[in-house]
C-alpha cells in the first residue's frame, strides 16, 4: 500500500476520535454531539464550517488555488437503534443505540482527510467534506439536497465510501452502473367479512384471500420479470385475527420490494396491486394497497467509478481492487446525490472480524449485528483514499 505518511502518523488521534463516536451514538436527525465534535475538529484545523443542512449536517470547506472545479466527499454519521453486545472501553453507552454500520469509522476517515488536506493543499479547486446526517431510514442526503447543498456548495462530482464484512481488509471495490438496490415498502389490508369459524360460508375470510395474494405476488419474480433482472419482494408481515374461532374481518400484510432499476420497480408495483385489488374482488372482498417507495437504486456513474479505480490501485494496489464487484440490495441514501451529481460509491473492506478488541460479542462482525466494530486499521487507508481523490480531480497547475 501506499498511503499518505501523515496520515498514518496521526492515526492514533483519527482512532481516539472514531471509538469516542462509537461510543457515544445518536440516531438519524439526532446527530448533535457528533456533529459538534466534526464542527469542532473542523474548525480546530481551519477548515471553514456550514452547519444546519439536513438539520444537523456539517459541511467543512478547504479551498486552494483559482481553479473553479470542486469534488465533495461524504461521510454519514448517525447510528442504529440496536442494543449493542460487545464490552470492550469503547462501547455504545447509550442503550438501545450503537453504531453497528460503521459510520463513525466513516466520519473518522474523512476527518483525517480533512486534517492532512487542510495542512497540506496539494490541489487546485475546492473540496467539500459532507457529514451527512440520517442515513439510515430517514434519507439525509435528499434533505441536505433540499437544504441547498448543491446551490451552496457548487461541486463537479460527489464520492462516498463505506466499510464492508466479507471483503479482505484494506481492499476496494466498486463497480459501474447499479450497485445498491432502491429500498420500498409495500402494505396491503384485505377487506372481508368475519364471522364464526364453523360457519366459514357466512363469510369472506381475509386470511385466506391474503394467503392467495401473498403466493400470487411471488410469481411476479420468478415469471413476469427478466431473468436478467435482479429483483426481491419479501413479505415480512401477516397479521389477522385474535381467536381461534372467529375468521376476522381483516388480514394486513406488509414487506418490502428490491430492485437495481427503476423500470422494474415500477412494473412490480404495477403487478402487485393489480393482483391484490382482482384477487380480493373474485372473492367479493376489498383490498387497499400501499406502496412506499424510499430510497432509489444506488446507479454509480461509469467514468466517475473509471476514475476513482485508478486512485484505488495506487493507494492499495491493483491486486486489492475489485472493478466489478457483486451489487448488493441493501439500499443507501447516497443515491440521492449520485441522482443530482456525477460520482460513485465505494466499498471499503472491513475484513471478518479479526480485528475486534476483547470484549466483543460472540456474533459476527457483519452490519447491523450486535457484536460488529469498525476497523481502525482502515482509517489511514481510507482517508488517504480520498487525499489521492482530490488530488487526482483537482491537480495543481
Amino acid at each position: 500500500m501506499k498511503l499518505v505518511d501523515p496520515i498514518i502518523a496521526f492515526q492514533s488521534e483519527i482512532q481516539q476520535i472514531r471509538r469516542d463516536l462509537h461510543a457515544h451514538p445518536e440516531l438519524c436527525y439526532e446527530e448533535q454531539r457528533t456533529a459538534d465534535v466534526v464542527a469542532a475538529k473542523l474548525t480546530e484545523w481551519g477548515i471553514p464550517v456550514i452547519r444546519g443542512l439536513g438539520l444537523t449536517g456539517v459541511v467543512g470547506i478547504i479551498k486552494n488555488g483559482s481553479s473553479p472545479r470542486a469534488i465533495g466527499l461524504r461521510a454519514d454519521m448517525d447510528a442504529l437503534p440496536m442494543q449493542e453486545v460487545n464490552t470492550f472501553p469503547h462501547a455504545s453507552r447509550h442503550p438501545g443505540k450503537m453504531h453497528a454500520c460503521g459510520h463513525d469509522g466513516h466520519t473518522a476517515m474523512l476527518l483525517g482527510a480533512a486534517k492532512h488536506l487542510a495542512e497540506q493543499r496539494d490541489f487546485d479547486g475546492t473540496v467539500y467534506l459532507v457529514f451527512q446526517p440520517a442515513e439510515e431510514g430517514g434519507a439525509g442526503a435528499k434533505r441536505m439536497i433540499e437544504d441547498g447543498l448543491f446551490e451552496q456548495c457548487p461541486m463537479d462530482a460527489i464520492y462516498g465510501m463505506h466499510n464492508w464484512p466479507g471483503i479482505a481488509a484494506g481492499h476496494m471495490a466498486v463497480t459501474p452502473g447499479a450497485q445498491m438496490a432502491s429500498s420500498n415498502e409495500f402494505y396491503l389490508t384485505v377487506k372481508g367479512k368475519g364471522g364464526h369459524a364453523a360457519q366459514p360460508h357466512k363469510c369472506i375470510d381475509p386470511v385466506m384471500i391474503a394467503v392467495q395474494i401473498a403466493q400470487s405476488w411471488q410469481t411476479i419474480v420468478s415469471r413476469r420479470t427478466s431473468p436478467l433482472d435482479t429483483a426481491v419482494l419479501s413479505l415480512t408481515q401477516f397479521h389477522a385475527g385474535t381467536a381461534t374461532n372467529v375468521i376476522p374481518d381483516e388480514a394486513k400484510l406488509a414487506g418490502t420490494v428490491r430492485t437495481l432499476s427503476g423500470k422494474v420497480l415500477d412494473m412490480i408495483e404495477k403487478q402487485m396491486e393489480e393482483i391484490a385489488v382482482n384477487t380480493a374482488a373474485a372473492f367479493g372482498a376489498e383490498a387497499e394497497f400501499k406502496f412506499r417507495r424510499n430510497y432509489p437504486p444506488l446507479i454509480n456513474h461509469p467514468e466517475a467509478t473509471r476514475f476513482a479505480v485508478e486512485v484505488m490501485k495506487t493507494v492499495v494496489g491493483a491486486d486489492k481492487v475489485d472493478d466489478n464487484t457483486e451489487p448488493s440490495m441493501a439500499a443507501e441514501d447516497f443515491a440521492y446525490f449520485l441522482q443530482a451529481k456525477p460520482g460513485c460509491y465505494i466499498f471499503i473492506g472491513n475484513g471478518e472480524g479479526d480485528h475486534r478488541d476483547g470484549g466483543h460479542g460472540l456474533g459476527p462482525c457483519v452490519l447491523h449485528n450486535g457484536s460488529y466494530d469498525f476497523n481502525d486499521n482502515l482509517l489511514p487507508v481510507g482517508a488517504s483514499f480520498w487525499v489521492k481523490l482530490v488530488e487526482a480531480s483537482l491537480p495543481l497547475a
